[in-house]
């Protein structure tokens, strides 16, 4: 039987159909720009991925709208127009545009589908394709999502960070945030003030009271220091034990000495027992304050240890007072006049 055979046109042309289906009906979210930045193929997984379907965006720049509510470059368009040196506002984390090869660049990002009006993170990769002469002729991007590994990492995180029995961030969660804010700070100049927050005469209030009643109250002081906060950028932590820190990015002495005076109205609010006649008076605190504007010369480790300074200064002056520190030695209020002595 003779077969009819067909010649190089032919045969390139059937290899591009083919590869063209088997783009469409890939299981992997994908769509290809060509080299002026035009989708050329946006494949079923992407329209089910999007909500978007091919025929509003094949032959166009639209692409942006499957991804974003108003128009900014997807990361196959970085690498059509030359700019991976974008890629740090744009993306959460991505890989090194420097040592970007022919097999292009990984990215991670979180986007809010318009159209299904879903929130995914996605992992994104990007990569170049070229002829015999080195000039591009298309970009492929491909997306995975992984919305559900990062919700769990960041659950996970969540209580790595977070103190059991209160609530408030442990110590470690306190170390990771503080020099977060730390390194923050360094390039705006904005101040940092941290309290240490001490629980007066716990132990005998567990010995009064027992353990379960101590756990009980250190919950209650837990949930008043975050009353006393107001700002969404601060931070209530356990530092150890009966000690509490509050860290309070761009906040003055002033303001510390505000959060303090509220700590000490909420606790006579709450007026927590500390003798188990009831009438021996109420659950008190001492806390110190620091602050410091981060710079190069400096580290938050010199925050605390001012800080802790001051705290031990409340202490030794009786406790149940805010003490600030302020230039080279805590300054501890007077009865009657300055911060508020009795928190």
């Amino acid at each position: 039987m003779n077969k009819t055979k067909k010649n190089p046109q032919q045969l390139g042309d059937s290899a591009r159909t083919f590869a063209v289906r088997l783009m469409q009906f890939l299981v992997v979210p994908t769509f290809v720009l060509d080299a002026q930045g035009r989708v050329l193929i946006w494949n079923r997984a992407c329209e089910t991925l999007t909500g978007l379907p091919a025929r509003e965006v094949v032959g166009t720049k639209n692409h942006w709208r499957g991804f974003y509510e108003t128009p900014r470059p997807c990361l196959a368009d970085l690498i059509v127009e030359g700019r991976t040196d974008e890629l740090d506002g744009l993306y959460v984390s991505h890989g090194d545009p420097n040592a970007m090869t022919t097999f292009g660049v990984h990215a991670e990002n979180w986007c809010r589908m318009p159209r299904r009006d879903l929130e995914f993170c996605l992992a994104i990769d990007a990569g170049p394709i070229y002829d015999d002469n080195g000039e591009l002729l298309a970009v492929v991007e491909t997306l995975r999502d992984i919305s559900a590994e990062k919700r769990s990492q960041a659950a996970l995180e969540r209580l790595v960070s977070v103190d059991g029995l209160t609530g408030v961030l442990n110590r470690r969660g306190f170390d990771d945030r503080l020099a977060l804010e730390w390194e923050r700070g360094l390039p705006q100049g904005g101040a940092i003030t941290l309290l240490m927050v001490d629980v007066d005469h716990f132990k005998s209030f567990n010995d009064h009271f027992g353990h379960q009643a101590g756990d009980g109250c250190l919950q209650r002081i837990a949930g008043i220091l975050g009353e006393a906060v107001l700002r969404p950028h601060d931070v209530v932590a356990r530092y150890g034990g009966e000690e509490f820190a509050i860290i309070l990015p761009g906040a003055d002495a002033a303001g510390a000495a505000q959060v303090a005076a509220r700590i000490g109205k909420l606790l006579q609010a709450a007026a927590i027992p500390c003798s188990p006649s009831g009438g021996g008076g109420h659950v008190t605190v001492s806390v110190g304050g620091a602050t410091l504007v981060p710079s190069a010369a400096t580290s938050f480790a010199e925050l605390i240890r001012h800080a802790d300074a001051a705290l031990y200064s409340a202490k030794s002056a009786g406790r149940k007072r805010y003490v600030a520190w302020q230039g080279q030695a805590p300054v501890v209020p007077q009865p009657g006049g300055g911060p508020p002595a009795t928190p």
